[in-house]
């Protein structure tokens, strides 16, 4: 028989059959895209004032939101009431800064880039409003967060939808910028460095930008294991992070 073409009559189900399913849309979030939607900040003044800093070597790197330490004459990490020690501050590409002290505190490990998923909670342990506080939030999309200082630039993030807080932090929250954004296995996802209060949404910087900031300054992502979070103890976990230091206050010094 000579071969020919396969003919597929398409058309509606056989009467009786059930409808096909539709597979379950994948909680795996996309990797970055230009259609990714675009967010416009207009970013602090220079130095602002107090922030939240988070160790990522045990031998004294840290991590925090740009816009804290630049321009800052003096930067200085608290180590408790009325003390703290030097830092020195090294700017990157994206929103991050990377600060350098002598002796360190125990160090954050890193969230690997593949491991995000659409809906995951997430925790942001730090100071707003300079007092001990943390928020906790729910991962929703990536976006291009469009920076406006005197000039543009734009880095890929992730927005969280927040879904509370523990009292008595209210009100916008000030001072988390820097503070890590922490998955349920306390690895590091990213660097808070943005919010939009009235829409209860915080941005921050992606698990990649973060492994490419450490590799710009020669430092390889903690080995240490997470401290376990959930909803109920995120406030006692986050407790524990200040109280050791991993999580501490950033102070900008204009003069």
């Amino acid at each position: 028989m000579a071969a020919g073409l396969a003919i597929i009559a398409v058309g509606g189900p056989w009467k009786g059959a059930p409808p096909p399913r539709r597979p379950p849309p994948s909680r795996v979030l996309a990797p970055p895209s230009l259609f990714d939607q675009a967010v416009w900040v207009s970013a602090p003044a220079a130095g602002a004032g107090a922030g939240t800093a988070f160790s990522v070597a045990d031998r004294g790197v840290w991590l925090t939101a740009r816009h804290v330490v630049e321009g800052c004459a003096r930067t200085v990490i608290l180590t408790g009431p009325g003390h703290g020690v030097a830092a020195r501050v090294r700017l990157t590409q994206g929103e991050t800064a990377v600060l350098f002290t002598t002796g360190g505190a125990p160090a954050l490990p890193i969230a690997p880039a593949d491991s995000l998923r659409r809906g995951e909670r997430a925790f942001h342990p730090g100071f707003p409003r300079s007092h001990p506080g943390e928020a906790a939030s729910e991962l929703l999309r990536r976006a291009n967060l469009l920076v406006h200082r005197r000039w543009f630039r734009a880095e890929p993030v992730l927005i969280f939808a927040e879904l509370g807080r523990r009292p008595p932090v209210r009100g916008a929250l000030v001072g988390l910028s820097g503070a890590p954004v922490l998955d349920s296995a306390g690895r590091v996802l990213g660097v808070t460095v943005a919010e939009a209060p009235r829409r209860r949404r915080i941005y921050a910087t992606t698990p990649t930008s973060v492994g490419e900031t450490l590799r710009a300054v020669g430092v390889a992502a903690a080995p240490n294991p997470g401290e376990k979070l959930d909803a109920d103890d995120y406030g006692d976990v986050a407790d524990t992070l200040r109280a050791q230091l991993s999580v501490a206050e950033v102070v900008c010094l204009t003069a």
